[in-house]
Parts: C-alpha cells; structure tokens; sequence
C-alpha cells in the first residue's frame, strides 16, 4: 500500500517497545554489560533533580521580584496600620460643631481633596438642636462612648488590612511547603531505591537495559496502581498490579517507575547525566567525534548486529494506509530473531525501533476507524502490536517511540510538529530508515538527519508529484514540490531507495521494491490453487478494485477505462469497490452520472474470507510508486490487471499479471481474466513475494560504501542547503502559509496533552472542483 492508500485489515493492531524475552534471555552478559544501565541513569537523574529543587528553594528566596513581592506586601501591611491609627486619632480630635444663626446644627465631613465653597453640596449633613442633644456626650474627649467608637474603627480598618495580605501571605506559604515536599518526595524515591536495589547493582546493570520500557513516551498513570514489566515467560501486555514488595523491584526496577520516560525526556536525562560523567568529559567528546569520523569512512551494513536502527515513518496503526503497514512489518522483520524465523543460516538482526506519530484525540477522530480514540501512547503502542503479532505470527521484537504529529486533512497526511530527531537519544542514533524522507522534511526545523545519524536511507512510498498535478495551478505546483523534494532529500539522506521509477529522480538514488507481503496472503493463495469440487468454481466472483477513496488513486482512471469499455460495444461487468475516503460522495455521483455498475461497499480487510472468492484485482493507478494491494492480491493467486507503468514493473514477471496499454487492450485482457482461471505460483515466484526475501533485498541496497558519501565539496553544498532550508522553516508566519500549520515550530512539553491549533486551508492546498476532477478524468486520463 502506498501513502494515503486504504486498509488491508479492519482489524490490525500495533507495536511495543520491547525484545521478545527470548531474544533478550540469549543476549550475553558481556553486550549487556557494555550498555549504559537506565536504572544508573535515572538514579543519577534523581540526585540531580534533588539538587535542582535545593537551588529552586534558594533561587526563591533571593530572586529580585520574590524579594520585591514581600518588600511591596510589608510596605502595603505597614502603610494599612498607619492609615488606622491615623484614622484613630482623628476620631478622637473631632470637635463640637457649630450652631447656625436659626439654630440648625452643621457638621462638616472630613474628604481630601475637598475643601471651602469647592467642597461637593452632597458631602453636607444638617441636623436640627434636638438631635445634636442626642449625640452630643459622645462628642466630649473624656467621654467612655467615644473611646470605644474610636477603637472599634480602628479595629475595623485593622481587620481590612490583615484580609487584603492574606491572600499573598497564603500563597508564599503554600510555595514553600510545595518546595519542601519535593525536596521530602525526592529524598524518599532516592532512599527507596539505595535500599532496595543496591545490592543487586551486578544483577541490574544487565537486567535494567533487557528490562528497558516498552515505549519512549510520556503518560501519567492512576496512583492507585504501578506498571510492572513482564516476566521473560509472558507476553508485552501491561499487568496491573497493587502492591510491589521491594524483592519485585529488585528484579525488575521498572517497577517502582510512576509511567514511562517520554524518548525525549530519556535522551535529555541521558545527556545531562552524561555530560558530568569522566567519560564524556571534553577529551572523551574529542575522542568519541573521531570515532565516529572514522566510522563514516568505512562501509555501512545494516546485518552488522550491533547496528541500532531507527525505523521513522509518517503514519500509524488503526489507519490502514501503506506508510502504516509497510514500515510496521519491515521492523518486524528486520528485528525477527533467527530462531524464529527457523532459518539457521540468516545471522542475528540489529536494535530495531519504529518511531510513529501520536496524534490528538481530535486528529485521531478524523483518521481512526470510528469509535477507536487512544487516551495514551501505550493504549496505541499495544493495539499496533497486537496487529504487527497477529499479522506476523510471531512475536514482535523492536521498540516503539511516538513523535507528535497533526493531520492535515486538506493534504491527506500527518505532518510531524517539532524535532522529530530530539526522541532519539544519541546513544542509539546510529542508523535512520525515513520512510517517505520527502514528507517528513518538508518543514523540519531542527538537526539534520545526517548529523545526527552515521547511516541515512530514505525510501520513497507516494508520488506526490501526481497530486500536486490534479490540485489548482498543479503545473506550477508539481514544479515546486519536484524541487523541494529533492533539496531535503539531499540534504537529510545518505542513500534514496525508491520502490519504483514512478518517481521524479532524487540525489543518491537507488531503485528496488522491497516491500513484501506476509504469509496469510500465500496461504490464500495455496488453497485456492487446489481443483475445485466437481460442479464449483474455483472462484465465485468476479472483479473488484481496492484502493483509498481519492481521485489520485486510480478512481478516475477507473472511470474513463469502463466507459470506454461499454463505448467499444464490450459487455458490461459490474465491479466491487473497497474503500473509504474525501472523495468517496464525489466519485459515487460521477459513476451514478456515467451509469455505470460500480458498486461501493467501503473498507474491508483484504484478507477477509469474502475477498477471497474474487478471480481478478484490476488496478488502474498511475499514482502509487508500487501498490501493496497488487502483490497481495497475486499471492492470494488472482489475476492483476494493472497498467504497462513503472510502478508495475517488479510485477509485470509474473504470469498471473495482466499489463495493458490502452483502454482497448485493457477490455480485451479483462475478458480474458473473466473467463480464464489463474495459474498456479511456483515456490520461486511465492518466494519473491515474502516479507523475507523483501528484507533481504533491503539489506543489500541499504548498504553504504565508503565511496557512496559525498565529499568535501558535496558535504558543504548539503551544510549550506540545509541552513537555507532550516532558516526559512524557522520562520512561523512563513509556515503557517505554505501549509505546515499553525504553532507546529516548536516541540509541545507533553506528548499525551498535545493538541493542535485549527489550521484553514492555505493557497497551496487549493483542490479542483468535482466538476473539473471528472471532466479531466474524461480527457486526459484516456490509457495511451
């Protein structure tokens, strides 16, 4: 399946992050012991964290604006008090008011700023000789009653200060006793590990890396429970448990951890750790730059079992598209212990892991298969290996990582937000496979692969260029984006594979397919090459067409081929399509327009017991580089019906694949596919068709001569590239226009709370109407 394309299985499922436990329990005490130990890093990272909330509590008590804050609130405290006694005493001086010429009292309130004639009329009380008798004992200076007026006033006015102080008060209260439980918190998780785990410092110097967490991603777990890593003898699920005895967590000092480090979290632990270490000190960096220097000097292979390989993708399990699947299994089987696989002559495979995208609930909304939401990278990273397992059948044996990403729907796609390069620590950056290289760096602001990694491939699954071509101005898009293709591909890649030549050249370029499919499609395949019962069929239905719901994917190919079909007088056929997608209600009116028998039934599992009963697959798409779905269909022994094009070309040996030219030719061999049943598979042509023999393909052409790098000269073209590149997408408004999304510079602190700003649709990503879609289909999409 190429990029965008629809799902071969409604059902799949996802990854973990762990080795199986067998091949963990095989791993030497000397290669473990060579590995930094995660549990030695994290204790550090405790000591450290203890020592940065001792320097937040002094750092509190001599900022300049704590300092002022309290100096301002005792100052406000103290001018509060002043203005009460003040107020006091002016009570106490109050004279005898005067008497008017008619015997009317006048007593005039004291106001700033009020004074004579320009005192306000409103502020002048009158009362008449009686009332003064009234009062007038509360007047005199000696008298009881005025000493407790004047007392309770000042009371009153003391009680309003001491309310208005309060609050700061609480709250610089409440700062100190929250930096003092962090200093109580990290005081007793550094006791509890020196005293529980101490003793088995031998035993978890190997244990910890074995025992490493299944994920690189940051999730906060409910208190009332702990995680606890599998035995050796279980499966990767995760156990709950509500009591951890200190013995458990000497076994496995996953344990006592409250979730699982977030990949960029563990690589920034990791250098900061190291960094004050002897042996990362300035002759040590020296030393380790040489190293790799040397390194880059030699050939590279990937069957080195010592290589750490970063498997980066665009795409992720529950949605069913090419750039989810394919890299999905190739870690599977790059990773596949040779034990398993029963093939004792294939040497050990190295340290795989597969880094995908997290996305927002509300992304996943628009990409997931209904009613499927991930609350949790873990909840995701267990569906994907549940499916990677089921599919496989065997255990899965790499890591999984998540990097944040948004869907772009106006694009069809996931862009990564941030660094994706920051969730690989650099202990394990040693060789990156960027799937679609293009994609992922469009707008990637941040190191280049090629520094941070000693060994870059880049495989190519979409041709984008087709898209671009159908959008509005696709002429001139289909120029930029041919351009920017090739500027980050040069920039970010030491070796570009391409699946088919059904892509635009790129530097460093390399063709070969090496996707493969697994054996349940063989297996399909073996039991419909058996006779049929005496008055069966082999086959009971007839031709469908399994693809995304997009125009780009062969449906308007599809369109024009059958109505020129019926124009030429041929009999008319009705075919199934499978598939959801933004274009599904547009391509259903067009066909219901053109009358013709296309029958929409939305997305099926390739690998449904219903799709095994069709004789013939027809795809007729000129977008995908190589589509997944036609190799799956060979194997499951169908017909293919597909286009004499470049991205057919892997294909075009085998006898069951039907390849034409032209819309008549196309009638003429659909015909033949009706009537005829296919051949059986030899052993030799299911062979080529495993995920197996596709890795090993993999291995040969990812391997990088000496010769293969660029020079001094390429090397600074590449650095001077690339800073034009990052500068550009370094500037937000800019990225924002050209489509990457609003806010998407900058890495988000937390994985699991990311979630994206509402982004309208840029200028770039202008569609052509349904109108213009179908009368293009109509005129240049006729097969020549």
């Amino acid at each position: 399946m190429t990029d965008d394309e629809e799902p071969s299985d409604s059902s799949r499922v996802s990854f973990g992050s762990r080795q199986s436990p067998h091949a963990r329990s095989r791993l030497s005490q000397s290669q473990s012991a060579t590995r930094a130990s995660p549990l030695v890093s994290f204790s550090k990272s405790l000591q450290d964290a203890r020592k940065n909330a001792d320097a937040l509590v002094i750092s509190a008590q001599n900022n300049e604006h704590v300092k002022k804050f309290k100096d301002n609130l005792e100052d406000f405290e103290h001018k509060l008090k002043l203005q009460a006694q003040e107020a006091t005493a002016k009570l106490n001086s109050m004279k005898k008011p005067g008497t008017s010429q008619n015997g009317i009292v006048m007593q005039d309130w004291h106001f700033p700023g009020a004074s004579g004639a320009r005192r306000p009329p409103v502020m002048r009380k009158s009362y008449s000789a009686t009332d003064f008798s009234k009062f007038s004992q509360l007047l005199q200076p000696d008298s009881k009653e005025r000493q407790l007026v004047a007392a309770e006033a000042g009371k009153q006015l003391e009680k309003i200060a001491h309310d208005l102080t309060e609050g700061p008060r609480s709250t610089l209260k409440s700062c100190q006793s929250t930096l003092g439980n962090c200093q109580e918190n990290f005081q007793v998780l550094q006791t509890v590990i020196q005293h529980n785990l101490q003793p088995s410092l031998p035993l978890l110097k190997t244990k910890a890396e074995l025992s490493a967490p299944m994920g690189g991603h940051n999730t906060v777990f409910k208190a009332s429970g702990r995680v606890q890593a599998p035995a050796a003898s279980t499966s990767h699920q995760l156990v709950a448990t509500e009591r951890i005895t200190p013995e458990e967590m000497a076994l496995d000092p996953w344990n006592i951890l409250p979730g699982f480090l977030r990949a960029q979290e563990l690589a920034a632990i990791e250098k900061a750790v190291n960094s004050g270490s002897p042996r990362h000190s300035g002759s040590h960096m020296q030393s380790e730059r040489r190293r790799r220097k040397n390194k880059r000097k030699k050939d590279s292979t990937l069957r080195d079992p010592d290589r750490s390989v970063a498997i980066v993708t665009t795409a992720a399990l529950p949605w069913m598209t090419g750039t989810s699947v394919n890299p999905l299994l190739r870690a599977a089987y790059l990773s596949r212990n040779p034990a398993e696989s029963g093939e004792e002559a294939v040497a050990p495979r190295p340290k795989v892991t597969l880094m995908i995208p997290w996305l927002a609930k509300s992304d996943q909304k628009a990409v997931f298969p209904k009613g499927v939401i991930f609350n949790s990278p873990e909840e995701q990273e267990e569906y994907v290996r549940k499916w990677a397992e089921k599919r496989t059948g065997f255990e899965s044996n790499f890591k999984v990582t998540f990097y944040p990403g948004r869907y772009a729907p106006e694009k069809g796609s996931i862009l990564p937000v941030g660094d994706p390069t920051a969730y690989i620590s650099d202990s394990e950056a040693d060789v990156a496979v960027l799937e679609e290289p293009e994609h992922l760096n469009w707008y990637h602001h941040g190191q280049r692969w090629t520094d941070k990694f000693d060994h870059v491939v880049g495989i190519i699954h979409t041709n984008y260029l087709d898209y671009a071509r159908r959008e509005e101005q696709g002429d001139m898009k289909e120029k930029f984006l041919k351009a920017l293709n090739s500027w980050v591909c040069r920039i970010h890649c030491h070796k570009v594979v391409k699946l088919s030549d059904a892509v635009q050249p790129l530097p460093r370029q390399t063709t070969q397919f090496i996707h493969g499919v697994p054996q349940q499609f063989l297996a399909v395949g073996d039991k419909k090459s058996e006779p049929a019962v005496e008055g069966q069929k082999r086959f009971s239905r007839g031709a469908y067409f399994m693809g995304k719901a997009v125009w780009a994917k062969g449906y308007t190919e599809l369109l024009s081929l059958l109505e020129s079909h019926r124009s030429a007088g041929k009999p008319e056929h009705a075919i199934d399509c499978y598939g959801n997608g933004e274009d599904l209600a547009a391509v259903k009116a067009a066909s219901k327009r053109k009358d013709l028998k296309l029958k929409f039934h939305g997305a099926v599992d390739h690998l449904d017991d219903s799709m095994h009963e069709y004789k013939v697959f027809i795809n007729p798409s000129k977008s995908d580089v190589v589509a997944t779905t036609t190799a799956e269909a060979l194997a499951m022994g169908k017909w293919v019906l597909v286009q004499d094009h470049p991205s057919n070309a892997f294909f075009k040996s085998f006898p069951n694949c039907l390849v034409y030219k032209d819309s008549e030719e196309f009638s003429r061999k659909l015909e033949h596919a009706l009537e005829r049943d296919p051949k059986p598979m030899t052993a030799e042509l299911q062979r080529r068709l495993t995920w197996e023999d596709a890795t090993e393909r993999f291995l040969d052409v990812a391997e990088l001569k000496a010769s293969d790098r660029p020079g001094a000269l390429e090397t600074a073209v590449d650095k001077l590239a690339w800073v034009a590149h990052n500068t550009l997408t370094g500037i937000e408004p800019l990225r924002a226009v050209l489509g990457a999304g609003a806010n998407t510079l900058v890495t988000p602190p937390n994985l699991a709370d990311w979630e994206p700003g509402y982004q309208k649709p840029t200028w770039y990503d202008k569609k052509m109407s349904v109108e213009d879609v179908v009368d293009a289909a109509s005129q240049t999409t006729e097969v020549k």
